[in-house]
């Protein structure tokens, strides 16, 4: 007998077929990646909380916002109770995460540390719940890189994420910073026995390059454009283009998208693009140059729940 696909999320395992509203495939709702002291990459759950929880309440009022895949993981600022407060409060499913971001904001355990007990540490994370909150984790990310090739530290924690992924059943985001790495990425992933489709190359948004696109998507990995409205970063203007490339070469069920809010800054109330970007500025875009509905679906339901169970397109 077929189990029907689970997720596990913050509050309770949520059946895939239940999530009938779009979804933000990389988010951050509380974080602390501050190294320089001025507080501005931070997401704090007491400050800052309350903001996000009215954002994500008024998306699920105006768009049906459903789900949101939460990847602050080790050494990011993880907080899993002010997660679950949120998602409560703003009746919004979110999945929290497990990993290593990269290198600069790698925590002391990875020092040395073989890539067997590296994958040991996490899967207990995923058996067993973060920290005494008991809140099990629903996917491994965002596991982190920077440059052409993972560094040696980077390349451990990926083979970790991997080794985790294959024993629990859970899926594996990646960080590719500015996107680059993301072929370096994908072959560590799969060549520690995990399967593409269980696998986000993230940020490949910031990568002008559609050949790159084309062979992740190829491959059968999610490939996320994930910064929608970092305008600062890339223009959206270049990520829509880079979107329906991929689209026009028949991978549309391989696309993801967020917005990937990661400091305060970016709140609606402090002036910023805010989580709605997605559903309020790109997807307009995207559908008056001739993106229909049941792609909108896809993209932004369909692909984040396959991407969270292994599922088929047949299953969701």
């Amino acid at each position: 007998m077929h189990t029907p696909p689970l997720i596990h999320t913050v509050t309770d395992p949520l059946p895939a077929a239940a999530v009938r509203g779009p979804a933000l495939a990389h988010e951050h709702l509380v974080l602390d990646l501050d190294r320089r002291g001025d507080g501005s990459a931070v997401l704090d759950a007491e400050a800052h909380g309350p903001a996000v929880t009215a954002e994500l309440a008024a998306l699920r009022e105006e768009f049906g916002l459903a789900l949101v895949i939460e990847l602050t993981c080790r050494g990011m600022g993880r907080d899993p109770r002010a997660l679950a407060r949120i998602s409560r409060d703003a009746q919004v499913a979110v999945v929290a995460a497990t990993g290593w971001y990269y290198e600069p904001f790698h925590t002391p355990e990875l020092a040395g540390a073989e890539v067997g007990h590296l994958a040991d540490t996490l899967v207990r994370e995923i058996d067993g719940g973060l920290g005494a909150s008991g809140i099990r984790p629903g996917v491994l990310g965002e596991v982190g890189s920077h440059g052409d090739v993972p560094s040696e530290p980077e390349s451990r924690a990926l083979r970790a994420a991997a080794r985790a992924a294959v024993a629990t059943g859970l899926s594996v985001a990646t960080h590719a910073q500015l996107g680059r790495g993301g072929l370096a990425q994908l072959e560590l992933l799969t060549g520690e026995g995990l399967a593409p489709h269980r696998i986000s190359v993230g940020h490949q948004d910031l990568l002008d390059d559609p050949a790159v696109h084309k062979e992740l998507a190829a491959s059968g990995a999610y490939v996320a454009f994930d910064t929608v409205g970092k305008e600062s970063y890339q223009s959206d203007d270049i990520r829509l283009r880079l979107l329906l490339a991929l689209l026009e070469a028949g991978y549309a069920d391989r696309v993801l998208l967020s917005c990937d809010i990661s400091r305060h800054g970016y709140l609606e109330r402090e002036g910023g693009q805010g989580y709605g970007h997605l559903f309020r500025s790109f997807l307009p875009r995207a559908r008056a140059a001739g993106v229909d509905d049941g792609l909108m679906d896809l993209m932004t339901r369909r692909n984040p729940l396959r991407f969270l169970t292994g599922a088929s397109v047949e299953e969701i």
